[in-house]
């Protein structure tokens, strides 16, 4: 008897295993399937599919949003012929909204109880006529515009409430404003992991029926690279940038690892553009811009649009070098030599062209070169260089690709195989 009951006791208990490991299994299963099916909706969304391209205000305006200020943008990006050339959205970072979220009255006989309707209100002394006439308005000039939330419980600058807890009501209340864009930041988060939080956030966005750009600002602390491309658009690899060259360089080489992960409909974030705000010299500004635009980067301008200088508007409206950015193949380019302070930067393009930085980050003027084997050709290869800030070819190039560069500058090809 007692032989019987142990030999059932150990049926029960190889069944409940069995069992216990088809359940596993089916549930990671199903995870993946939702992952498939997130990121098989992310790229059917309609966005994406190269960097996005825009302007933010934090970099020049940081808390200091007006709706006269997003309107006179909108109207720049316009009449400066930036939107012609692909940059299209315009985005409030932090501080756009009130302290607190909206209630609806109070219960009748329950003086201690609120009804709360818990939106996030647009501060009315900045945005007087609410934010949907304001979105109308850059949907007027043809352009997008884009919005910033936090994945915590308040904003960075702790002037507005986090999504946490309410990511499916604040991604209703952008859809029914008509936003196109979400940056999404990390603050205040209570210590909950950022694929959990983020990815709420990005079902939420998906649920809404209406193509919003999702934008992981979780500054590359958990690597998002390796799970974001499930999740959103873009996400931040880096900190944030600040307008000095150890900063934009810094950013540079933290990106660059992440390479293979890009592609279309999810792209490494560096940070936004510095050029124009003043902390750099026009050719470093040009080595970001450059660098920015090989590594397949978002192109989103933080300077003061209405009142540049002709040197801005000459870098960010270079269209053979903002093409390689946008470049329908989507491979990110990265660092493939290094010689000390001198390196070369190349990806390849659509056509079978590639695409070539020389790049001297020393502090004197120095020769670069790039030898065939260095960017993937083959040695008998004979190409047409496009040097895309000079405007000017050179035919029939052979074994190498060479020029003599200024400290801290850079120059940019085209590579086209004969």
């Amino acid at each position: 008897m007692a032989n019987g009951v142990t030999s059932s006791l150990l049926s029960v208990f190889i069944l409940c295993t069995i069992l216990t490991v088809a359940v596993s299994h089916a549930a990671r299963l199903r995870k993946l399937g939702e992952a498939e099916e997130t990121r098989r909706n992310l790229l059917n969304n309609g966005l994406g599919h190269t960097p996005q391209m825009g302007w933010n205000s934090y970099n020049h305006f940081p808390c200091k949003l007006s709706d006269e200020l997003i309107r006179q943008t909108a109207d720049a990006m316009v009449s400066s012929g930036l939107a012609a050339l692909g940059y299209e959205y315009i985005n409030l970072d932090d501080c756009w909204a009130e302290l607190h979220r909206d209630s609806k009255h109070v219960i009748s006989g329950c003086p201690n109880l609120s009804g709360m309707q818990g939106n996030l209100v647009p501060k009315a002394s900045i945005f007087p006529s609410g934010m949907k006439a304001l979105v109308d308005y850059v949907h007027s000039k043809g352009l997008k515009i884009g919005i910033y939330a936090d994945a915590g419980t308040m904003t960075c600058a702790k002037t507005m409430p986090g999504s946490l807890g309410y990511e499916e009501q604040d991604a209703n209340t952008f859809a029914s404003w008509g936003i196109d864009y979400l940056k999404y930041d990390n603050c205040h988060n209570n210590g909950v992991s950022p694929q959990e939080r983020y990815s709420k956030m990005g079902k939420a966005l998906l649920n809404t029926g209406r193509p919003i750009f999702y934008s992981l600002c979780e500054w590359g602390q958990e690597d998002p690279a390796t799970w974001a491309p499930d999740i959103g658009n873009s996400w931040r690899t880096t900190g944030d940038i600040k307008d000095t060259w150890d900063s934009m360089t810094s950013r540079a080489d933290q990106n660059d690892q992440w390479a293979s992960y890009a592609g279309p409909g999810g792209w490494n974030d560096p940070d936004m553009l510095e050029v124009g705000n003043g902390g750099m010299s026009t050719e470093e500004y040009r080595s970001h811009f450059s660098i920015w635009t090989l590594a397949k980067a978002p192109l989103i301008l933080g300077c003061d649009i209405r009142s540049m200088d002709k040197d801005t508007l000459e870098l960010i409206t270079n269209k053979e070098v903002i093409s390689v950015n946008q470049d329908k193949l989507g491979i990110q380019g990265k660092k493939v030599k290094k010689t000390g302070d001198l390196e070369v930067w190349a990806g390849p393009l659509s056509g079978n062209r590639i695409a070539v930085i020389l790049w001297n980050r020393g502090s004197s003027k120095a020769t670069i070169t790039a030898d065939w084997s260095d960017i993937g050709l083959k040695s008998s290869a004979v190409v047409d260089a496009r040097d895309l800030w000079a405007h000017s070819t050179t035919h029939s190039v052979k074994n190498k690709l060479e020029a003599s560069v200024e400290s801290h500058a850079c120059k940019m090809y085209i590579l086209t195989p004969q």
